[in-house]
């Protein structure tokens, strides 16, 4: 047994703070909570991780990550390009080419990212070509994944195909869960990328197998007017129409609602997952509605992700978290109507119920999993303490203080260095591979000012 010290922010249904608590740990799971000193009395002979000034948390969870793709060039694809250039210029070149050892790198990099920086849940976002390398990079670093793979039946794309095909990779993706830290889902490129046929065959999937279903939808307003000119229908309704939507699905995105959209969502459980970094690097309208805290408003299911290399850049749920929070106060010129509690609900437990795990990790509490993040409160920005830590964890900080990280119990980051990859050893490897990748691909190294 070990306990991990600190001022614990419970999360729990009555979101308790802990001053000088401790999280008690057995193998795997949270065994005790509570204060230092009556569960050092009760446990002498555990070893003690951590100290009275530090900050323990529930791990964060990012319910939207491109694994493979972008990580090997990331911040590469320029940031002032027309509407889906980005997308088919860039990254779909990028990734028709990569090899098995390209996504398990890209995975192994981005989840040591996430990692440090408190992320100890990841959901993949459906466009890896080898998953089995992603799940092998992910056993590897000790990281919770929920993984996906490719899934469209365009005319021309990469691992496109027919619908019995595409649904047979996805059975297959499905049979690499493990049951313990690495799970899979159904994954979709989504959009209107995918005929209905397909869309109905991989709900079909997801309920026969008790799992979940993700896509991409409706982050610009092009997936409106297509769905509107194919089917009559605004996307969300359309799919509603066919029997798609349930509490097992998490769209990406979901940027363009309207309100018929919105009272859709609520009454099938369907939930939205919010990557804002996403969406005002690609300058996709969400600061004009933000429709995102019309579902927290309204107590629909949402959560947050960080998305791709090339669009949030940065893997780290605070900055998303800080960024949602100053978001909701200025598009409604209301400071009151968000903060930073709310932000980390949405980065802890409200995204774990969203995306169905709340069952596991999300919060700190007797039975879960021991997914377990500590800020060091003795750096610099975090001096003085400020009297309520939360408001200082999303206003002041975000995942440089990130100091050890508990993943199932397992200690994964200790001193803030990851314990299970030498990522060092990695570097050399992920330049060469990033070269190749955009040589392969074809795709130009565009710099704006040139470099002598």
């Amino acid at each position: 047994m070990i306990l991990v010290r600190g001022t614990v922010v419970t999360m729990n249904p009555d979101r308790e703070v802990i001053g000088d608590g401790a999280v008690a740990v057995t193998d795997t799971t949270i065994a005790a909570v509570g204060r230092y000193g009556e569960l050092r009395a009760t446990h002498p002979d555990a070893a003690v991780s951590g100290r009275a000034g530090d900050l323990v948390l529930p791990g964060y969870v990012n319910g939207h990550q491109h694994l493979t793709g972008d990580r090997l060039i990331q911040s590469t694809i320029p940031d002032d390009l027309a509407p889906g250039e980005s997308i088919f210029t860039w990254a779909v070149p990028v990734h028709a080419v990569h090899t098995g050892d390209d996504d398990e790198l890209s995975a192994t990099l981005t989840l040591a990212e996430s990692l440090r920086n408190g992320i100890t849940s990841t959901f993949e976002a459906g466009t890896v070509a080898h998953p089995e390398r992603v799940v092998a990079a992910a056993e590897r670093l000790g990281a919770r994944l929920t993984v996906g793979t490719w899934g469209w039946d365009v005319d021309d794309g990469p691992f496109a195909g027919p619908v019995d095909e595409v649904i047979d990779r996805q059975r297959r993706a499905l049979d690499l869960s493990t049951g313990d830290l690495v799970t899979s889902w159904v994954s979709l490129v989504g959009h209107d990328l995918m005929s209905d046929e397909l869309v109905v065959a991989a709900g079909d999937l997801a309920r026969e197998r008790n799992v979940g279903l993700t896509f991409h939808l409706s982050p610009t307003t092009g997936d409106v007017e297509s769905y509107l000119g194919r089917t009559g229908s605004r996307p969300v309704v359309h799919l509603a129409s066919l029997g798609v939507l349930g509490p097992e699905v998490a769209i990406a995105h979901g940027v363009h609602l309207d309100d018929d959209e919105l009272a859709v969502l609520a009454s099938t459980g369907a939930a939205v997952v919010s990557c804002p970094w996403a969406y005002l690097r690609l300058g996709q309208g969400l600061s004009r509605e933000f429709r995102h805290f019309d579902i927290w408003r309204a107590g629909g299911r949402l959560a947050l992700g960080c998305d791709a290399e090339n669009a949030g850049d940065m893997v780290d749920g605070l900055r998303t978290a800080a960024l949602f929070a100053g978001l909701a106060k200025d598009t409604r010129i209301d400071p009151t109507a968000f903060g930073a509690h709310d932000a980390l609900e949405l980065l802890t437990i409200r995204g774990a119920q969203a995306l169905g795990v709340a069952d596991r990790v999300g919060s700190i509490e007797v039975g879960k999993q021991a997914d377990l993040v500590v800020h060091d409160r003795s750096r610099v920005e975090w001096v003085p303490n400020s009297p309520d830590p939360v408001l200082q964890l999303v206003w002041g900080s975000d995942g440089r203080s990130v100091r050890d990280v508990f993943v199932a119990g397992r200690a994964v980051v200790e001193d803030g260095i990851v314990t299970t990859v030498d990522i060092d050893d990695l570097v050399d490897e992920a330049v060469a591979a990033g070269r190749s990748l955009r040589a392969r691909s074809g795709i130009p190294d565009a710099v704006r000012w040139p470099i002598r």
